[in-house]
């Protein structure tokens, strides 16, 4: 009864938010309570909710400062330095060129904005590739490799759904992929290298070269103000992977102290506040239904009555090795499982069954973090961003997803491969 009214539940969230007759908000809280009702649980459904509420708070606030903390250093420009440095030193050799987009693409991405990320890097850097009249794909698949990899950062979208349905703190859930993450981000850069040695054969043969200069776009910042940023950045993001601060703490403070550095009047400091509102709420509300609906489901006995079903349903060379065949299908699933559906509704029955046979359930989450709206989400028409950055870069998404999804899904599959090595995944 609990197993099959679990299915239900999550099949019904699934439907409802992929078909877009809900939003992830109503959905993840409404069918979950629903369900709670249908198996007469009603009389303990707001302890379920508060419960799940609980839980997901530290990571909720943690994203929302993390927006608002890197929102403010993108609108300060301090990115923009590097920016130019790296166009400069590039010049008209597309292997610095492309390793440049990659080392670019990953320093904006620290805000964990896709969206923001093509905004700032495709129109800083498509003038060089149309005068040098390389294919814009080969952009739009640098820029989403780099991005992707880089999605897994612990206030990365993915990294927090996957921590918040596990209940698992998220610096314990990324600490074992800090290795894995690194080697992907190689991996990405000697990708760059490679069709870089093949785009200036190219344009060798062509007898192409890059003519004009591109005018370096000014920071407003002083110098002191642009190195007491940067150095936030470090003691910020630092604190993090060296476990010196709580992520939840180093972000509050890192946003208290960058607003105080970067805006000196009140006025100015509510208007930077209100800029990054609007993404900060959507985000942080999802992540607060999320929590209603896995309290509901783990409370109410539903989530290990699936999972002790679903072990005994499964394989069982399926179930022993369930975190690397995730592993070998996350990729492919991001153009099949939006986030919410997937980190919510998925993954946590997988974790259980993973658990029932006596495994762990943080093996799946990393599983799942080696493809599913990681390295998937740049290709994914279920992501907006992808769109944007089709758009930006005046590409179709046929063609982008045909040039892109071979290199993103090799990534996905050599960080499994590092992952199986370093022990973070076992066969």
């Amino acid at each position: 009864m609990l197993a099959v009214a679990g299915l239900l539940t999550i099949i019904g969230v699934l439907i409802a938010i992929m078909s877009k007759r809900l939003t992830p908000l109503v959905a993840l809280i409404a069918i979950p309570a629903l369900a709670a009702i249908a198996i007469g649980q009603a009389r303990s459904l707001p302890s379920y909710m508060v419960d799940g509420i609980s839980t997901i708070a530290p990571v909720a606030v943690m994203f929302m400062f993390a927006i608002l903390f890197f929102g403010i250093m993108n609108d300060a420009g301090v990115f923009r330095p590097f920016i130019n440095f790296t166009l400069k030193v590039c010049g008209s050799d597309p292997r610095k060129l492309f390793i440049g987009v990659v080392v670019i693409t990953a320093l904006v991405h620290l805000d964990g904005s896709g969206a923001s990320t093509f905004l700032i890097v495709i129109p800083a850097v498509l003038p060089l590739f149309d005068e040098m009249q390389i294919d814009r794909r080969i952009l739009a698949c640098l820029v989403a490799m780099s991005a992707g990899v880089n999605n897994m950062l612990p206030w990365g979208g993915p990294t927090i759904r996957a921590a918040a349905a596990l209940d698992i703190p998220v610096m314990e859930l990324y600490q074992p992929l800090l290795p894995v993450h690194i080697a992907g981000f190689l991996f990405v850069v000697a990708t760059a290298y490679w069709l870089g040695t093949k785009e200036k054969r190219r344009l060798a043969g062509a007898n192409r070269s890059l003519n004009s200069s591109f005018e370096c776009v000014a920071t407003s910042q002083s110098k002191i103000t642009w190195t007491l940023n940067v150095a936030l950045i470090v003691i910020v993001i630092g604190s993090i992977i060296f476990s010196l601060l709580p992520p939840v703490v180093a972000f509050i403070g890192g946003s208290l102290l960058a607003l105080l550095i970067n805006h000196s009047s009140v006025e100015k400091q509510k208007q930077c506040i209100d800029n990054h509102a609007k993404p900060a709420f959507m985000m942080v509300s999802i992540l607060f239904a999320a929590g209603c609906f896995t309290g509901i489901l783990r409370h109410s006995g539903m989530l290990d009555a699936m999972a002790q079903g679903g072990s005994g349903l499964l394989p069982s060379l399926l179930v022993t090795h369930l975190p690397f065949f995730v592993a070998l299908i996350a990729m492919p699933l991001s153009l099949l499982f939006d986030p919410d559906s997937f980190y919510f509704g998925i993954m946590p029955v997988l974790s259980g069954i993973a658990v029932d046979s006596g495994g762990a359930a943080q093996s799946v989450a990393h599983g799942a973090l080696l493809g599913q709206m990681t390295t998937g989400f740049p290709v994914s028409p279920l992501t907006p961003a992808t769109f944007l950055l089709i758009g930006l870069t005046r590409i179709g998404l046929a063609d982008h997803q045909r040039f892109s999804i071979p290199y993103l899904y090799a990534c996905s599959l050599f960080m499994t491969f590092i992952a199986v090595l370093t022990g973070v995944i076992s066969l």
